[in-house]
């Protein structure tokens, strides 16, 4: 299933309260229906498969939201995708008739509504449904029946009703082959002849053009400067072409690019293109002929397209932050490594900077460039290149760094290895703050700057410190044997629905490749779906309510333990360390979800019932 799994356990058995009582649950729903997978959506909804179709469950309302079972059993894997960011499940179906037919239909996980069906719609079969989150509305191509014939069509909804809005039926043979790019006075549409361009309100073809095989497009603010993207007949390398608002070529030739395009940014120089080259898989002396597996970085003359660089700055690895600066474009590389390199193409740092591989945080602050990586931090002066830290920290273990940004203190706080390393903002002077043991062999994974001081947890453990690093008080929660486990999901996927909501706002928006401040975590949190405050759409405004710092269990943390009676779910204050509610389970194979973000559990309490808990109360 594609999705974002929201600090999720899985478990499974029954449910008994407050550890001394089975307890009535708040809500309790009936599916009919066998429940094979259970999700907590980005928007809080839980959704379940089951051998009919396909239910949903709002948090604190009686009854199914929706139960879809027009398509009978429905595949997680294979024919359901939860839009990441968005208040949308989309089903798709292939059913056996003339050929294959597909099937589809998008679910409004917040209203529970239909926005879109092939069926009801008069589809045949659909080749492409776009969300335009930021217009609120659902672009779709494929055929259509219009009298008794099934020509290719484009057709525009309302996202928030799914009113048909406009549509386009195209004449002959021509068929959609990329995405089309809506613009404010209509959309540019790629199809197997060429790309054309459709006013939608009047159905009139405002222009065509003869370039074929374009896969996608993007225009500059103005919609005067439209770059069209396609892949080589090989596909190992991007064919890129410029056209004006007319449709006529800006550009006397296309310019290719190695690889496959990955990144870019429209700039008033041209257009700067990040593109990946794979490894070749050759070796011996074909792999010295062929390219380095490594990104390219490129800047194009927006009025001819030639390469404005006589040497393009070396990567020797992928391009995993690129960042579009004042004076030029700054890219750190995941194997290692960050540079910066002026529009002109002459290289800004005296050399480029030697850092540890997968670059967690580029971030600016007032001294400079922070970057964590898996192994180092420090701080950089953006004009050189300098460090400004004289000695890097330095960790051992590269999965477990995790940082946060201490307002009150003026500093930042790294963990990393076991370790606090607080780092003075202003002369960058570092420390080491604690060194935390935590218990039953597990090392701790988050670390959080509150009122009360520093919080670092685990799975199993809490630990709080004082703010000059003394321990406050630590609390341990034995883990359950093996067989109670079930399969677990590693633990909380740490800010998952930050992640989307960021997705969500440049989707609408937000600006991609412009680096941002190192902020406390709360603020983090709270500055993520600030791109998407304007949108109309009422269910992606309830979604975006789950994405602030303030989220009903902040101050809790929920941890899997074995109780005096059985194996159980404890609710940890975040301040005292103190247990605030136990949840028994006296089946050692029992399967629920914790919506951390929700504050409410969902157990399976048969194969075809589901109970809900408030954890708030």
């Amino acid at each position: 299933m594609r999705n974002i799994k929201i600090f999720v356990f899985l478990l499974a058995g029954t449910l008994m309260l407050n550890a001394q009582k089975a307890e009535a649950p708040d809500q309790s729903y009936d599916l009919g229906a066998k429940i094979e997978e259970m999700t907590i959506s980005d928007g809080g909804t839980v959704i379940l498969a089951t051998n009919e179709g396909l239910a949903g469950i709002k948090p604190g309302q009686d009854g199914l939201l929706f139960n879809f079972t027009d398509y009978g059993k429905i595949n997680p894997e294979t024919e359901l995708e939860i839009v990441t960011g968005a208040p949308y499940a989309i089903v798709s179906k292939a059913a056996f008739g003339v050929g294959m037919v597909k099937k589809r239909s998008i679910i409004d996980y917040i209203s529970g509504g239909i926005i879109f069906s092939t069926e009801k719609n008069g589809w045949k079969s659909v080749g492409m449904t776009k969300l335009l989150i930021s217009q609120n509305r659902l672009m779709v191509t494929g055929q259509r029946k219009v009298g008794k014939l099934f020509p290719q069509a484009l057709v525009m909804y309302d996202l928030s009703t799914g009113k048909e809005l406009s549509q386009y039926i195209f004449k002959g043979t021509k068929a959609v082959m990329g995405i089309p790019l809506v613009l404010s006075d209509g959309i540019i549409v790629p199809t197997t002849k060429g790309l054309m361009k459709v006013d939608m309100n009047s159905g009139n073809v405002l222009w065509e053009n003869e370039l074929k095989y374009i896969g996608w497009m993007v225009a500059d603010k103005t919609e005067k400067d439209i770059y069209a993207f396609a892949a080589t007949s090989n596909r190992k390398n991007t064919k890129i072409y410029k056209i004006t608002a007319n449709g006529a070529s800006a550009w006397a030739d296309e310019k290719k690019v190695k690889g496959n395009v990955t990144n870019f940014e429209i700039l008033p120089q041209g257009l700067a293109v990040v593109s990946d080259v794979a490894d070749s898989g050759k070796k011996g002396l074909g792999k010295l002929a062929s390219a380095a597996a490594e990104s390219k970085i490129t800047l194009l003359s927006a009025s001819t397209g030639d390469d404005l660089w006589e040497k393009a700055p070396k990567t020797k690895g992928y391009v995993q932050h690129f960042y579009i600066m004042d004076d030029g474009i700054l890219f750190g590389i995941k194997e290692g490594g960050i540079n910066k390199v002026s529009f002109d193409g002459q290289p800004l740092f005296k050399k480029p900077l030697k850092t540890g591989p997968n670059i967690l945080t580029m971030a600016t602050t007032p001294q400079g460039l922070i970057y964590i990586t898996s192994e180092d931090a420090n701080i950089v002066n953006l004009e050189t290149g300098d460090q400004v830290w004289q000695k890097p920290l330095k960790f051992k273990r590269a999965n477990l760094v995790c940082s946060d940004y201490d307002k009150k203190g003026d500093r930042y706080l790294i963990l990393a290895d076991e370790k606090l390393f607080s780092i003075d903002a202003n002369s960058g002077t570092s420390e080491l703050l604690a060194e935390a043991d935590f218990e039953g062999k597990e090392d701790p994974t988050d670390i959080e700057v509150r009122d009360s001081g520093i919080l670092l947890t685990s799975d199993q453990n809490m630990m709080l410190l004082d703010r000059s690093g003394k321990k406050m008080w630590h609390e341990y929660k034995r883990a359950p044997g093996k067989s109670a486990f079930g399969a677990i999901l590693a633990g909380a996927v740490a800010l998952a629905s930050a992640a989307a909501s960021a997705s969500a706002a440049y989707e609408a928006g937000g600006e991609r490749n412009y680096i941002g401040q190192y902020t406390a975590r709360g603020e983090r949190l709270n500055n993520l779906a600030q791109g998407m405050a304007n949108v109309s759409n009422a269910s992606v405004q309830e979604m975006l309510k789950r994405f602030n710092a303030t989220s009903a269990t902040k101050n809790a943390q929920f941890v899997l333990t074995k109780l005096d009676s059985g194996v159980g779910l404890v609710k940890l204050n975040k301040d005292t360390g103190n247990v605030e509610k136990e949840i028994l389970i006296e089946d050692k194979k029992p399967e629920y979800k914790v919506d951390k973000f929700g504050g409410m559990l969902y157990y399976k309490a048969t194969d075809k019932t589901i109970y809900a808990y408030d954890l708030k109360k």
